[in-house]
């Protein structure tokens, strides 16, 4: 056999290159399956985290009740006009949802589904005042007396509680009760008092609202119970809740919504000074 020539041998290791290098392409190349790929899904965004403290507490009024007298009735600020009391900036209020009719009557009243409820009130005098002061709950219907208490004023003019004993008869289901706040500025109560005067009645919530208490935060709680018409129950609850975290902004801010919800936001302010009873 000749042998190659130079040439030759050239040849055929350029094409023994050609090839090695094609099959290194081919390799490189994904064969295809039949079908497309599918492109890798891009990681879900993570949800928003819910605040479960986050409420707008209003308060929705149920319908007037019909009393012996046909509506409520009452009184939510004590004016000073026929006592012998001083003119203040902020008169007695009782904390009270109300509502002005046309014929200039006022309704003053509120739902609780509490045997032993409590009741909050604007003070404006101190103890340094030395009036005399009582609170009176009378059967609406009947006009027994329920409960009669005299109130030692707070050191500086504030919001009280007023909580009624368990020591007295419970409030029955259903039943209307007609309470009196009375501050005599004359020593000898010989004048008028000032005074606030309303209506408690107390009625079951519904089975739904208990379903939803049951799982609910105690702010939500509180948006239950006002959303509901339960105003003793929402305002006790939330005023709790802010007397435990005074510095607390959002418990501040719904004490005002509240407050502003049926018309009493100027007591918003105001100081919780002191609880009577429990």
């Amino acid at each position: 056999m000749k042998p190659i020539s130079a040439l030759l041998q050239l040849i055929l290791l350029l094409m023994f290159s050609s090839i090695g290098w094609l099959s290194t392409i081919s390799s490189a190349i994904p064969q295809s399956s039949g079908s497309t790929p599918k492109p890798n899904p891009s990681p879900s965004k993570p949800k928003p985290r819910q605040n479960s403290r986050s409420q707008v507490v209003r308060y929705n009024p149920p319908p007037i009740p019909q009393t012996v007298t046909g509506t409520p009735g009452g009184r939510v600020r004590g004016g000073a006009k026929r006592s012998m009391c001083p003119q203040v900036a902020i008169p007695l209020t009782a904390l009270v949802p109300f509502t002005q009719e046309e014929n200039s009557v006022t309704n003053v009243w509120g739902l609780t589904t509490e045997q032993f409820p409590t009741l909050w009130f604007y003070i404006p005098y101190s103890r340094d005042a030395n009036y005399p002061t009582e609170f009176v709950l009378l059967d609406d219907k009947t006009k027994n007396p329920v409960y009669q208490a005299e109130i030692s004023l707070p050191k500086q003019p504030g919001i009280i509680s007023l909580s009624l004993p368990k020591t007295i008869a419970p409030l029955q289901l259903d039943g209307q009760y007609r309470w009196f706040f009375n501050v005599y500025c004359d020593g000898q109560q010989q004048s008028p008092p000032i005074y606030v005067e309303g209506l408690i009645v107390r009625k079951a919530i519904s089975h739904t609202a208990i379903k939803q208490l049951e799982s609910a935060s105690p702010l939500q709680q509180v948006a239950i119970y006002a959303q509901n018409g339960f105003w003793y129950n929402a305002l006790t609850k939330l005023t709790q809740l802010y007397q435990q975290n005074p510095q607390d902004t959002q418990l501040q801010q719904e004490w005002e919504n509240l407050l502003n919800s049926v018309g009493l936001g100027n007591l918003a302010t105001q100081l919780i000074v002191k609880n009577h009873g429990k």
